[in-house]
């Protein structure tokens, strides 16, 4: 039904009768004689299904959705199969726009966020890029401009956990595309940035540090913040601004903690912790001033502030704590609020499981291991100590072991009587307290 035939210039063509009797000529210019052999066998089959009218084999139809555009117009141009419509461009910005305004399940903060990686996209590749085009190489220079650009006012570059984050997002974002077969492959796939965990922001706040502070504080609103942060573990600001006086269990000495963090987790929008008694005196003083009809803890005014259109924000405490701080003659430690709850963390896993420890602070074990548990200067004094108590002790022990050894060596009476008896013909001997030798007589 067709044939191959090679010019003289070495490029090769197909030669066909279509259902009309017209005589067609598929040209595929110099390509290896089994390929063009491939094609003559792919032209049959559609040749077959045009004069049938039926549609073309699985097999055909998935080959046919492989080839590329030229080949694709060349059979079409000749009659075999119909040309393909043009796609419809699918621009990055119109899109990512519309995907993270459309996420119901996304908070106002997260919105945010997101928001900062639909930026960066834009910026890179351009908000009318077409998301088809985007190619593993593009991903991997989006990548390295991340690492090695500088952003906002103060221009400072990027942290290796927010690069970590934006590419992380990056990846959801073209995972979605394939989802809604927009795009074939994911370019992020295999893209990686390390997220660390930078040691020397932690810092471990002791309770001589806190008390400090919490002299300094200039009214009873901010000994809370600092106190439900420190000795409850709360997160600062949402949780702590959100728990109200009918959260306090006084009775039972219990308090529900309100998370709006975790709140979309199963059974997160609450947790309960212990009316720790570093929380009892402040909290019974809070509540003695409290005025009438109060519903918040922490004076609502503090709420207002941080309540931002995309939800929750720092309202400024850092600012004032970092002032607090300064007054009581103290030097303001990375990640202010987040430090104070990773010390009660890791205090309160000196004493209690895991387990329980993070169910009280509303986060897991790995968690905590990665972000929160922290080593403290009096760890290793604990481990010296223990240390040097243990030798002493074992040392001690060994020597009262040779003591004893060597006084039975040189006592026998502090051995087995039985083993020292002498036979004296018919007699028995036992060796009594004067030794082998008889007593001498007096004179």
């Amino acid at each position: 039904m067709a044939s191959v035939s090679t010019a003289n210039n070495g490029t090769r063509r197909i030669q066909f009768t279509d259902p009309n009797g017209k005589r067609r000529t598929l040209y595929l210019g110099k390509i290896p004689k089994r390929n063009a052999d491939q094609v003559r066998f792919r032209v049959e089959q559609l040749l077959a299904a045009r004069i049938s009218s039926s549609p073309a084999t699985p097999d055909c139809a998935d080959w046919l959705n492989g080839i590329d555009d030229v080949l694709h117009e060349k059979l079409a141009n000749v009659g075999l199969i119909d040309p393909r419509e043009p796609e419809e461009v699918v621009r990055l910005g119109e899109w990512l726009d519309s995907h993270v305004e459309g996420r119901n399940d996304l908070k106002g903060s997260s919105k945010t966020v997101h928001g900062h990686t639909v930026r960066n996209l834009k910026a890179y590749f351009g908000a009318d890029r077409d998301v088809r085009d985007i190619s593993h190489a593009d991903a991997d220079d989006f990548l390295q401009w991340l690492i090695g650009t500088k952003f906002g006012k103060r221009e400072k570059r990027l942290s290796s956990t927010t690069v970590h984050k934006r590419i992380q997002i990056s990846r959801s974002f073209f995972r979605t595309m394939m989802r809604h077969k927009l795009i074939n492959e994911n370019p992020f796939d295999g893209v990686k940035a390390p997220a660390a965990v930078v040691k020397n922001r932690e810092r471990f706040v002791t309770r001589e540090e806190i008390a400090d502070v919490l002299e300094k504080c200039p009214s009873i609103d901010w000994r809370l913040i600092v106190s439900l942060a420190r000795f409850g573990g709360l997160r600062c600001p949402s949780e702590v601004l959100s728990l109200r006086w009918e959260d306090i269990d006084w009775y039972e000495k219990r308090i529900i903690v309100t998370s709006p963090k975790t709140e979309h987790h199963p059974d997160g929008a609450t947790r309960k912790i212990p009316l720790f008694p570093e929380l009892r005196e402040v909290l019974s003083e809070a509540h003695e001033l409290a005025k009438p009809g109060a519903v918040y803890v922490v004076d609502e005014r503090f709420r207002q502030a941080a309540q931002g259109p995309n939800g929750w924000q720092n309202a400024n405490l850092r600012t004032t704590f970092k002032k607090i701080v300064k007054r009581a003659g103290l030097t303001p430690w990375p990640k202010l609020f987040h430090n104070l709850r990773a010390s009660q963390e890791t205090e309160l896993i000196q004493s209690h499981p895991i387990q329980t420890v993070t169910a009280w602070l509303g986060n897991s074990p790995k968690t905590a291991l990665k972000h929160y548990l922290q080593v403290r200067e009096a760890d290793f004094e604990k481990a010296v100590l223990g240390s040097d108590s243990q030798a002493t002790q074992n040392a001690t022990h060994k020597m009262t072991k040779q003591r004893e050894t060597t006084q039975n060596v040189n006592h026998p009476k502090r051995q087995n009587p039985e083993k020292h008896s002498v036979s004296r013909g018919s007699r028995d001997v036992r060796m009594d307290v004067e030794g082998l030798e008889p007593p001498t007589s007096s004179l």
